[in-house]
């Protein structure tokens, strides 16, 4: 059996798209995933569904693994020719016990590489409006271990030296011993009234930022609760946070919010949430599949000449069409003199993308809008072509034959159940680690509940936010209270929504 490869990967401090390119690369190969609580969770979505996920969940005050049982397993693994991944929060070599582990790999003859990641030592205060150096204030920084008791004999660190350095000091993993470590600098020459700041699980949602100074830091700490994991920064560098703060002050901080639409079209809204401070957690509750009767659009397709009016409702329903027309040898030139109706902006663009114009767009973007918006235009005796979902409301085309309308109601697509990891996202409500789930069509309501096996008590205290009157009327018909409804039905008014809480 060949020896297999082992990546020791700096897994950043928290916020997911601080991995690096490298370290994300090696999640999305590895056969054998090792893990700790400081590496986000999000990070294992980038790995494959066959990886084996083991988890060494080390902190303070608790130790899954042993370091060296930690070794072992890494070992053991290489030496069965598995492709390995050690993720670890921060940098490897940044108080990461590191150097351990390759030294275990290297001793068992097992290949390895170590993949540098994002230390919290820097980039947490950053996150907290903290730089570790400033021209005006200091010019280092100095970082150390908080677990070392300070009081013991034959201290590893130089109290002397640092307390009367003009540097930034940055203590990791350090709370149980907050109080020794403000008395030690302040014995050894540190004013007392020096700033300090302490920041609790930095650039995830859950961050915390607390200032006092060193004689006050201790009770403050009680005070507030703060535990590990935090950092600990002493220095004057710590005054400018009040000025440079910028992670908390966006608009959706603190919030981790769910995401419903179908994983191709999830990105949008995901990286909106993001761009505004929020933590998107990608559950895609529907999948688009074919028609269950694609016969039915391709004989529309062949005889698109009789049609006057051609009506789509999604920009699903816009890429559906399409890629059937090109199937049957025909393109835009087809679509001559037919008159073009989308049911709002985004299908709009999907269709002008293609070089085609759009006849109407209602300015409320529901087929009972569109209804109005034809009812003055579609003559009787003239045929439309409804190009869209399968499930889709028999509103449309029930009001536009009473128009006097020949109406051709085609499936274009099927909506499913996505692959939603179901476990995952139970556990994420169960542990009250979700604030906000979206809808964006009665589909992801339906098929949401149906993920959650219709568990409605997972969602208590969450909020559910709905991208328009329709998809709210159905999940209060499943029993749900939508919190906020989207005042534009599209994916920016479901963002102001959220914005506005």
């Amino acid at each position: 059996m060949d020896t297999g490869y082992v990546y020791l990967v700096g897994a950043g401090p928290g916020d997911p798209k601080l991995i690096t390119v490298k370290g994300a690369e090696c999640i999305a190969k590895a056969e054998v995933l090792v893990y700790d609580r400081l590496a986000s969770r999000r990070l294992l979505t980038l790995a494959n569904p066959e990886c084996e996920m083991i988890y060494v969940g080390k902190s303070p005050d608790r130790h899954t693994l042993r370091q060296e049982e930690i070794n072992e397993v890494l070992v053991k693994k290489g030496l069965e020719g598995k492709i390995v991944t050690r993720l670890k929060g921060g940098d490897p070599f940044v108080f990461g016990r590191g150097g351990e582990e390759a030294e275990a790999l290297l001793n068992a003859s097992v290949p390895f590489e170590i993949v540098p990641g994002v230390t919290s030592a820097i980039s947490v205060p950053a996150y907290a409006g903290i730089p570790v150096t400033h021209r005006d204030l200091t010019s280092s920084f100095a970082v150390i271990t908080g677990h070392e008791d300070p009081t013991k004999n034959n201290s590893a660190i130089p109290w002397e030296h640092i307390a009367n350095s003009h540097g930034t000091l940055i203590f990791l993993m350090g709370m149980e011993n907050l109080g020794l470590i403000a008395n030690k600098l302040m014995e050894n020459g540190r004013e007392k009234t020096t700033p300090v700041a302490l920041i609790q699980w930095g650039t995830r949602p859950e961050q915390r930022t607390l200032v006092g100074e060193l004689q006050n830091i201790k009770e403050r700490a009680e005070q507030e609760e703060f535990s590990n994991p935090s950092i600990i920064i002493v220095g004057e560098v710590v005054s400018l946070r009040e000025k440079i703060q910028w992670f908390e002050k966006k608009a959706l901080f603190g919030q981790r919010i769910v995401v419903t639409r179908a994983r191709h079209q999830a990105s949008v809204l995901s990286q909106a949430i993001e761009d505004l401070g929020g933590e998107p957690w990608e559950f895609p509750a529907i999948e688009l599949a074919p028609a269950s009767e694609p016969q039915k659009l391709i004989q529309a397709i062949q005889q698109l000449k009789r049609f006057n009016w051609l009506v789509f409702t999604s920009v699903n329903g816009v890429e559906a069409f399409f890629k059937v027309l090109n199937d049957q040898g025909k393109d835009v030139r087809d679509l001559a003199g037919i008159e073009l109706v989308a049911i709002g902006p985004a299908t709009q663009a999907s269709l002008e993308k293609r070089g085609l114009r759009v006849s109407f767009v209602p300015e409320e973007y529901r087929a009972e809008k569109i209804i109005e918006g034809l009812a003055s235009r579609v003559l009787p005796g003239q045929s439309v072509l409804l190009a869209r979902a399968e499930e889709a409301r028999d509103i449309l085309p029930e009001s536009l034959k009473a128009l006097g309308a020949d109406v051709w109601d085609v499936p274009a697509y099927r909506t499913i159940v996505g692959q939603a990891d179901k476990e995952e996202l139970k556990a994420l409500l169960s542990d009250h680690m979700i604030h906000a789930v979206t809808f964006t069509s009665s589909s992801t309501v339906r098929n949401f509940l149906q993920i959650l096996d219709g568990d409605l008590t997972l969602l208590e205290g969450v909020k559910l936010f709905s991208i328009g009157p329709i998809t709210s009327t159905t999940a209060r018909e499943l029993g749900l209270t939508i919190h906020r409804e989207a005042e534009k039905y599209t994916i920016t008014g479901l963002v102001q929504a959220l914005v506005e809480g």
